[in-house]
């Protein structure tokens, strides 16, 4: 605006003044001494504090819902109002509000924001009842307050306008009419409110009656007035406000601009003062218009006029705002008018010119910024979120200002009004700096228990064109990337879940005895600071590759050794159980004190699945982990050739991709086999392990006794010609696995020189179990023969259904040509750490029925992890006195199905066959005799068909053909006809199942084991990481008045004490306290066994998209879908009524709805299960 043009705006405004103070001469001032907030929450609590400063009384009232809440405790006085009505319709209640006024001698009201802030009726009975109501007078309310209103006047000033309806429109038809007079896009909004509600925009004509019964629904729930009007909407606009003031004397001024154009649904989100890279000339214009306005109908108080601005610099009246803003505390910032008290001031009469508010002592210092930080999940659409705050942690400092009500821990969300939590206001010299500081105070925050907006204001902030400050509201929609979010770990508040459903429901593992982890920390021996590890064969391997590191293994003179403690002594000895947490508190040291292993086995077989089903920790992280300490020592693995590490057979592109997988995780070694020597099976994985570049260690499953001439079936010829067939395929190193401890020396003195003699060339490496007591004896003769890598086991972790105890093979080869190189004081510190932390693993510990090894596996053939599994089952069915019978049985079952190589699957086979044989009294001759009319486990089915591979002497008949009964027979490799698997697609299905990136890895454990890896990624994204627990409390809790400290990442330490649980609630539940960190937490667990006989509705299962469920506490309106209908990612399942807003919950993945659990008008809590759908 040009100088002549403010000059004449100037004269006019005096002139206006002179007028003003005439026609408002009459006006009384007085000073308040008691003043009433109709109002709730964060706003309410702001004027108590100006009130405070100004040494007057400040009164609250609270609804029923709000018996508790913050604002009604900040209060000198409080007042319980509308006893009886609905949450929000409390605050409405305009006669008991003058009523309770009176009763208590109330001077003055001031309305806040929202609620009855804008209703004239409401300023009109304050007058009616001789209060003063700090706002503009009644008529100027009901002027500016309506939107048809404040445009009629707008066009009276001067002041251009959108094109919109004359008044408020009552029906669907006058809506129509109206596009098919300005056509789209417009805009419906309530004529009494604002904040977003009751608002719709319609692109489309078709969509204009469902906008407006929503809009005129939501306007009649949030203002009491379901009026509507309807205009035109502005193409890319910015929403640009001007804070104004005036007193009763025709006085006004204005306190510059804000800009709110950063708005999600007509909502802001983000409020700026002043607005950046704006015009002056244009800035100047809308101020003037602001004033002419609002002087041209006597405005009193404070009040915002706001403006679209569109990208040719043309501003357009939109609304006059006849309350204080939300978003006032930005002006504030910048010119240091504290709005509130100048409110109570010019309400009490005061002139600006008595409060220093003249336009020329106005001035911008610095700009500020506010976010409105609410509890609503921007991940599901801005669901909003309710219940109880768990933790809360501000970010404060210089510059940033917190406006808040109900942000503390152990407040409690309510689901019944705004989901504001707390505004955020940051202030600095310029607006770069001013977003640095309120990212900086955000990134502070930690708020858990509800769901908050914060990750998607960090986004906004970060957002190169917001910093810009070159904004308009199309900001939102036209940046998807905003609603990309890092989700918050979250990780201490879960590991005290899952502490809490220790502390009332008892292990989340199985505990396969009665014996309980021991309170005992493993020694863990020194080693040296900041020093790498010894180079060791994994830097041969590295340097030379896969060939030229087997023939260095060849040509080495000492006999090497592999270490299986990592992996097959406690899945022989502790079923598997063992944790990636104490593998990796001992893993430094084998670095540093074992360079010289041949390898170190820790990885593959049982170990997989069982880390997802029972540790609940990831695999790949285990092998990663283990990598990153150990660098020196090759690792090794166990793969079931075309089963991988499953128990079935998978698509080739699955074995391969699996092995590629594997050694860019870091393994090296895979020790390949297949349960039947079946060679196709094995090929697809030794080809698999090539491509990727790992070494090649085709492994053959040894049984029977070639010391033996009695025995026919696996005599040496059979062995060493299978030898020939591997070499022949490739190997790098011949790998001899006696799963059963079957290798007695004599026979493994015939074997290994056998082996040898044919391929002087190629490494030999024996597996073997100690489960005869014979391993040690067995091993020295396979050294002495030519093998060249043996495998032992720790002593402490070694015997019986594991290996050979390493101490013991290291000590007879010392000063022999064959010595190992490994230093027996170096073995026992090692072993003195597993035996200790052997103690933490006794509810799984083998001894509790193994006393020790029994030579009758000579007879039985039992692989050493399924011989302690039958134990420990023959015991924990109490038939321990019989497990000799189980043992025969066995034997039995194995003839009856061809005398079988046993190895995981088909030592599953016959271990079911033989329990099936028990439970139906049969004998290797009558289970043949009955087999036509016996239904046999499907296992031994699928075997008989061929779906494992081709037995070495062919399958038993007539068994096979009478169990068979005509089904189709395998001649061929089983998965050869198998389609591969679309691992993109999988992925795609699996993000979208789990609702987060995954990794190819994960997509490969889902890819092998799909229901183990759902449950896990389900487990983990609830529990958090509980592989960081030490495994005594992981397995059984903290004891009362326990304390752990839990390093959740490198420098990061929570300290976590169990204080006490409470008593059975009416819902089934325990509060459970805790303290984290010095302070008290608590969490409320459903106590299992002591509600299970409660009538509880079903919840949504967390992790299982599929599972719909209520997003907060509300009323189903409306379902949109039936049961059996096809719906697509985004279809809506059903409206909900919450907070105020009509909420369309959609589906989260594409599907088939499988079961509508509740039906429309039934009252929800959050988490109740509504629709399942099927993907």
């Amino acid at each position: 605006m040009s100088q002549t043009m403010l000059a004449s705006s100037g004269r006019t405004l005096l002139h206006r003044k002179v007028f003003d103070m005439v026609r408002h001469k009459s006006y009384q001032s007085k000073e308040f001494n008691k003043v009433l907030v109709a109002n709730r929450g964060e706003i309410a609590i702001r004027v108590f504090r100006a009130l405070t400063e100004l040494n007057k009384t400040s009164v609250a009232i609270y609804s029923e819902q709000d018996k508790f809440s913050m604002h009604r405790q900040k209060a000198d006085e409080a007042y319980l109002v509308g006893k009886g009505l609905p949450p929000v319709a409390a605050y409405l209640n305009i006669d008991q509000i003058i009523e309770l006024a009176l009763k208590h001698d109330i001077e003055a009201i001031h309305p806040g924001y929202g609620f009855l802030s804008e209703r004239s009726d409401f300023a009109k009975a304050c007058d009616d009842a001789g209060i003063v109501f700090i706002g503009p007078s009644h008529d100027v309310m009901r002027r500016m307050g309506d939107k048809v209103a404040a445009r009629e006047a707008a066009i009276a000033a001067g002041v251009q306008v959108v094109p919109g309806s004359d008044g408020p429109v009552t029906s669907v038809e006058e809506v129509q009419q109206f596009v098919k007079d300005h056509g789209c896009p417009i805009i419906v909004k309530a004529a009494f409110g604002g904040g977003g509600r009751g608002m719709r925009r319609v692109d489309d004509p078709a969509d204009v009656e469902n906008a407006f019964n929503r809009a005129t629904s939501e306007a009649l729930a949030a203002f009491g007035d379901g009026s509507l009007f309807v205009e035109k909407f502005i193409e890319r606009p910015r929403h640009i406000e001007v804070q104004i003031i005036g007193d009763h004397y025709g006085q006004m001024v204005h306190l510059y601009e804000r800009d709110c154009s950063v708005q999600r649904r007509h909502q802001k989100v983000v409020e700026l003062a002043p607005a950046p890279a704006l015009d002056e000339e244009v800035r100047q214009r809308i101020l003037a218009d602001a004033l002419k306005l609002c002087g041209s109908v006597g405005y009193q108080n404070v009040g915002t006029v706001e403006f679209l601005l569109d990208s040719n610099g043309k501003h357009y009246f939109m609304e006059v705002n006849a309350r204080l803003q939300v978003e006032h505390t930005v002006t504030e910032e910048i010119t240091g008018v504290d709005l509130v008290q100048a409110q109570i001031r010019v309400a009490e009469g005061k002139s600006l010119e008595e409060l220093k508010l003249t336009q020329d002592n106005i001035h911008i210092h610095g700009t500020a910024i506010q976010c409105r930080v609410t509890t609503e999940d921007p991940a599901l659409g801005f669901q909003p979120d309710s219940g109880r705050i768990e933790v809360f942690r501000s970010g404060e400092g210089m510059g940033i200002r917190l406006d808040s009500a109900s942000a503390y821990a152990g407040s409690i969300i309510s689901p019944h009004y705004d989901s504001l939590l707390v505004k955020v206001i940051a202030h600095a010299r310029n607006h770069p700096n001013t977003v640095a500081k309120m990212v900086r105070a955000l990134k502070e925050f930690r708020i858990r228990g509800v769901k908050t907006n914060i990750p998607f204001h960090l986004n906004v902030l970060q957002q190169p064109k917001f910093i810009d400050g070159s904004v308009d509201t199309y900001f939102i929609d036209e940046h998807p990337d905003l609603f990309q979010f890092k989700g918050s770990q979250n990780r201490a508040s879960k590991l005290i879940r899952y502490l809490g459903e220790l502390d009332v429901n008892g292990p989340q593992t199985p505990l396969a005895t009665d014996l309980l982890p021991k309170n005992v920390e493993p020694p863990i021996p020194s080693i040296p600071a900041k020093k790498p590890p010894p180079a060791g064969w994994k830097d041969v391997l590295t340097r030379d590759g896969p060939s030229a590191f087997a023939k260095a293994i060849r040509n080495n003179k000492g006999c090497l050794i592999t270490d299986t403690t990592f992996r097959d002594a406690h899945q022989s000895l502790l079923a598997t159980r063992v944790r990636t947490h104490d593998l990796a508190a001992i893993a430094p040291y084998v670095s540093h004190n074992f360079s010289g292993l041949a390898s170190l086995e820790n990885w593959g077989g049982a170990t997989f699945d069982v880390a997802m089903r029972f540790l609940h920790e990831c695999p790949w992280e285990r092998l990663e982990t283990l990598r990153a300490l150990v660098p020196n020592i090759p690792f090794q693995m166990l793969l079931r050739g075309a089963n991988a590490v499953g128990y079935k057979n998978y698509p080739d592109n699955v074995v391969h991709k699996f092995a590629d997988l594997a050694v860019k995780s870091g393994m090296d070694i895979f020790r390949v086999f297949d349960s039947l020597n079946y060679v196709p099976n094995m090929v697809v994985g030794m080809d698999a392990v090539g491509n990727a570049g790992g070494v090649i260690e085709a492994a053959i499953s040894y049984t029977g006794d070639v010391s033996d001439p009695k025995r026919t079936k696996y005599d040496l010829n059979y062995y060493v010609n299978l030898a020939d067939e591997l070499v022949k395929a490739g190997t790098h190193i011949l790998g001899i696995k006696d799963m059963a401890g079957l290798l007695k020396p004599e026979a493994a003195k015939l074997l290994i020189t056998a082996i040898r003699d044919r391929h002087p060339d190629v490494p030999i490496h024996i597996h073997t179990h100690d489960t005869s007591g014979a391993g040690v004896a067995s091993m020295l003769e396979c050294a002495r023969a030519g093998a060249d890598i043996v495998d032992a086991a720790v002593d402490s972790m070694s015997g019986m259904t594991s290996q050979p105890s390493m101490g013991a093979i290291v000590a007879s080869l010392e000063r022999t040509p064959f010595d190992t190189g490994l230093k027996l004081d170096a073995i026992s510190k090692y072993g003195s750490y597993w035996e200790t932390c052997r103690q933490l693993y006794q509810p799984f510990e083998c001894t509790t029925t193994m006393r020790s090894g029994n030579a009758d596996v000579y007879q039985h053939e039992i692989p050493g992890g399924q011989y302690t599994n039958l134990q420990f089952q023959a015991f924990s069915l109490g038939l321990g006195e019989k497990f000799n019978d189980v043992k025969k049985m066995y034997a039995e079952a194995n003839e009856v199905l061809g005398d079988i190589i046993k190895v995981t699957p088909s030592s599953k086979i016959v271990g079911d066959l033989a329990q099936f044989m028990v439970q139906n009294n049969l004998t290797k001759e009558t289970v043949v005799e009955r087999a036509e009319e016996l239904s046999f486990p499907t296992s031994v089915v699928e075997f008989l068909q061929g779906q494992i591979g081709q037995p070495p002497y062919g399958f038993p008949e007539p068994l096979r053909t009478k169990v068979l009964r005509g089904k189709p027979k395998i001649e061929n490799r089983p998965g050869e006809d198998l389609p591969s698997l679309d691992f993109a697609k999988l992925q795609a299905d699996l993000e979208d199942k789990h609702g987060r990136k995954l990794r190819e890895v994960d997509v490969m454990s889902s890819a092998m084991f799909p229901k183990e890896f759902d449950e896990f990624e389900t487990f983990r994204q609830l529990n958090g990481p509980v592989d960081k627990l030490n495994t005594r409390i992981f397995l059984t809790g903290l004891d009362v008045a326990e304390t752990t400290d839990v390093e959740i990442e490198k420098g990061k330490t929570i300290a976590i004490t169990l204080l006490a649980h409470g008593k059975l609630n009416k819902n089934g539940e325990r509060e459970v306290f805790f303290e984290l960190n010095g302070q008290v937490r608590s969490i409320f667990v459903r106590d299992v066994e002591a509600s299970k006989d409660l009538v509880v509705r079903p919840k949504a299962i967390p992790g299982n998209r599929g599972s719909v469920g209520a997003p907060m506490p509300g009323e189903i309106l409306e379902i949109k879908v039936k049961e059996g209908d096809k719906v697509d990612k985004k279809t809506t399942l059903f409206v909900l009524s919450a907070m105020k807003m009509e909420m369309n919950i959609e589906a989260p993945i594409t599907g088939t709805v499988k079961r509508i659990y509740l039906a429309a008008g039934t009252k929800v809590s959050p988490g109740d299960l509504i629709v399942e759908i099927d993907p």
